[in-house]
């Protein structure tokens, strides 16, 4: 698990980290693109990458390899893939948190210490809820996880046996 929280889907839980209210605000406060332009939305992802910390560059290059990877040019796929959106029309019951202290599988928790839209203590209730997880908090890493963290995560994974 990269980046995330252990909540979603549904009504906030009151224990981890809540987000940065004025990243939020920002990341939330631009107009979106039109999903039927390839470099409007890869401009978008430079604008949130910036936003976030990450870099806009690979930002830029991961926006155009979803773009050129997703099956026809129906602005509405173009918007669930680039920012993930589906999953706040989902109605996913029961909560997968819940479920989490079920896990018997290694699990990594990776994430970045200076990612601006979850918080490090988000990671670290994840790992908490999910019996025998390792938690990787990347210092350089901000939402995205850089290629240069590539090497560090595969080992991480390979180590939980």
């Amino acid at each position: 698990m990269v980046g995330t929280r252990a909540v979603a889907p549904g009504p906030v839980d009151h224990d981890p980290p809540d987000h940065d209210q004025a990243v939020m605000a920002r990341l939330f406060g631009h107009a979106m693109p039109d999903w039927s332009d390839r470099a409007a939305v890869a401009e978008f992802a430079v604008a949130g990458a910036e936003i976030l910390g990450d870099d806009p560059a690979a930002a830029r290059t991961r926006a155009g390899r979803v773009w050129d990877r997703t099956p026809g040019a129906d602005p509405a796929v173009h918007l669930a893939n680039q920012l993930g959106r589906v999953f706040a029309r989902l109605d996913c019951a029961p909560r997968w948190r819940g479920r989490l202290p079920d896990l018997a599988v290694p699990a990594l928790v990776v994430h970045g210490r200076r990612d601006a839209f979850f918080p490090v203590g988000d990671a670290e209730a994840l790992a908490r809820a999910i019996p025998g997880a390792r938690l990787l908090v990347l210092d350089d890493a901000a939402t995205a996880l850089p290629d240069a963290a590539a090497d560090r995560v595969a080992e991480a994974m390979l180590a939980l046996g």
